[in-house]
């Protein structure tokens, strides 16, 4: 007796929707999909209890005739595929004929649609088809899921909360109208109406609508293109990071993607103008000729390939990068302040970094006198201002708060500037330039620093002898598994030579195989400015205050530290006067 037979159609269904079917927002998605390569343009999605009981899509699309209202509901048919070159030429979000017959197999479907003068409805239960008849309808189709996965309790006992289930197809509709500006939707849950667009085909006003007014004015626009791809949306001022990639939102051809290289690409452009732990809102359009992108690799179609993606990145990173640099301005503290918790949270850890970063090696207490300090600060003068916007806020210093603050002022209203942030910034840019021009010089050691090492990381560190030389570095093998280290480049402050040097050694042997330079010396230059910087506790005199301020004017961007902290923070006349009641408006 054969032990293989073929499976019967309705079982092979049921298999499939374990792929195409996670919870009820991967019902909504795919719905609202057909919605959307049926030409609609308003869509309306009702669910009852999250989705959990029923969900309802309706649209206004070229809907369906009888025969191909039956045929869609079988394995593989589809409407967007009709030989195999088209699978290089894909342009709908659907083509894979699997969502219909794998969600009917789990649930009861209920259909009605109409592409003319008489509609079809049709009920279909575990993939059984019970009603067929004719009925009078408009152009479209409305189609309603109910008992979602009442046939397989395996998977019933896997669908979280009602807020749970309704928070994930809230996230995936704002998404896709993010995508699609053109089209009007809305979602609305037990009646009550959660997300509302109009379908006015302005990706700003969509912004709008989703994220509110308080992202949408904080939101640069960017457009760019090369051979291959074109870029366009918007990008936040790093004045609104979240604490998650949630809201960096990626479109391929209006297709909603998630893509852990469009992404770091992202992440690599906002580097120096925000901490590594925040994440930008961005909505990024790519388009591109659908051969160089490959979607045919998960059911959900959300990840997908990109040919020539070296290209695309640098044009991200240059684009993302330029658009910053143009639109940066002061922040402004009300938007930016958060809870007092947070805010000491915040406060502990920027100290924590400063200290991990400033101990000296022979860790006996700093006493800091509490007279002010005259400190001078190198910087390389330079005749022209290279941030004339900065310049122009002409800025009065006229003390500090705690040590650490900087209170200045202008007509508009009061500046808050973080000093030790300032002056780093101001030490970043200036060791950049000393990388960018090997501009520096070997200082030699009287006493050389021999490090040993594990065998394995002694291996890495030897492999990489050569790259250390090119810093500035004189490196010699010095028994086994040690190395002395003769000189060291003038960008690492003597005081803290032995304690950077083990910092670059441990980077490098961390790296291992994944050694990339050019972020190792990101990281070895924003460690460099931090040491090199004024800490806080640290009073200074108003003409030092005077003098940082200055030499800030002089940088790329001042209103970001190294790491991606904010360096001044701005509250102008009118909300102060809102603070103290002076303006009740």
């Amino acid at each position: 007796m054969a032990k293989i037979k073929i499976m019967s159609e309705n079982l092979a269904n049921k298999i499939a929707a374990g792929e195409v079917v996670e919870k009820c927002a991967s019902v909504v998605k795919e719905l609202v999909e057909n919605s959307i390569d049926a030409e609609s343009t308003e869509i309306k999605v009702e669910l009852v209890d999250g989705g959990l009981s029923s969900i309802k899509i309706s649209d206004n699309g070229i809907g369906m005739e009888h025969d191909d209202a039956l045929l869609a509901f079988e394995r593989h048919a589809t409407s967007k595929l009709t030989k195999e070159d088209d699978l290089f030429f894909i342009n709908t979000l659907g083509f894979r004929g699997e969502a219909l017959p794998s969600i009917a197999s789990v649930s009861e479907v209920e259909l009605i649609t109409c592409s003319g003068k008489v509609g079809t409805h049709l009920i279909i239960k575990g993939g059984k088809l019970i009603t067929d008849e004719k009925i009078g309808k408009n152009r479209g189709t409305e189609i309603t899921i109910s008992n979602l996965f009442y046939n397989t309790p395996a998977r019933l006992k896997y669908l979280k909360s009602e807020q749970y289930e309704l928070a994930n197809s809230v996230s995936y509709i704002e998404r896709l109208a993010l995508a699609k500006p053109n089209v009007k939707f809305t979602l609305s849950n037990n009646e009550r109406i959660i997300v509302k667009t109009s379908g006015s085909n302005n990706l700003l006003k969509t912004i709008n609508e989703v994220y509110g007014m308080n992202v949408a004015s904080k939101m640069i626009e960017i457009k760019a293109m090369n051979d291959d791809f074109t870029l366009s949306g918007y990008i936040c001022k790093p004045e609104i990071l979240k604490s998650n990639r949630n809201d960096m939102n990626i479109f391929v051809n209006g297709r909603i993607v998630k893509n852990f290289d469009v992404n770091k690409a992202i992440n690599d452009a906002y580097y120096n103008y925000k901490p590594d732990k925040k994440f930008p809102i961005v909505v990024l359009n790519i388009e591109t000729d659908p051969t160089l992108i490959d979607v045919n690799i998960h059911p959900t179609k959300q990840d997908i390939k990109i040919a020539k993606f070296n290209d695309l990145y640098t044009l991200i990173i240059d684009t993302i990068e330029d658009a910053l640099k143009k639109n940066l301005l002061v922040q402004d503290a009300v938007l930016r302040l958060p809870s007092t918790n947070d805010l000491k949270k915040e406060v502990y850890k920027v100290k924590e970094e400063e200290e991990k970063y400033n101990v000296p090696d022979n860790k006996e207490e700093v006493i800091v006198p509490k007279e002010e300090i005259q400190t001078t600060f190198d910087f390389v003068e330079e005749t022209n201002i290279v941030n004339p916007e900065f310049k122009r806020l002409n800025l009065h210093p006229i003390g500090q708060i705690h040590a650490t603050f900087i209170v200045a002022q202008n007509e508009e209203g009061m500046y808050l500037i973080d000093q030790h942030a300032a002056d780093e910034r101001i030490n970043y840019e200036k060791v950049k330039k000393e990388f960018k021009n090997k501009d520096f010089y070997q200082v030699h050691l009287l006493i050389p620093i021999t490090m040993e090492f594990p065998a394995s990381d002694y291996l890495i560190i030897k492999e990489n002898i050569p790259y250390l030389e090119e810093l500035g570095f004189s490196v010699q093998e010095f028994g086994l598994n040690t190395i002395n280290i003769n000189a060291h480049p003038s960008w690492i402050i003597n005081e803290y030579a032995e304690e950077t040097i083990r910092a670059v050694m441990e980077m490098i042997v961390t790296e291992k195989n994944k050694f990339d330079r050019l972020k190792f010396e990101e990281r070895l230059i924003q460690t460099t400015a931090c040491k090199m910087s004024v800490k806080a506790n640290t009073p200074l005199s108003i003409e030092s205050m005077e003098d940082l301020l200055k030499r800030l004017e002089k940088c790329d961007n001042p209103y970001n530290c190294a790491h991606g902290r904010p360096s001044i923070m701005n509250f102008n006349n009118y909300e102060l006067d809102r603070m103290f009641k002076r303006a009740m408006n």
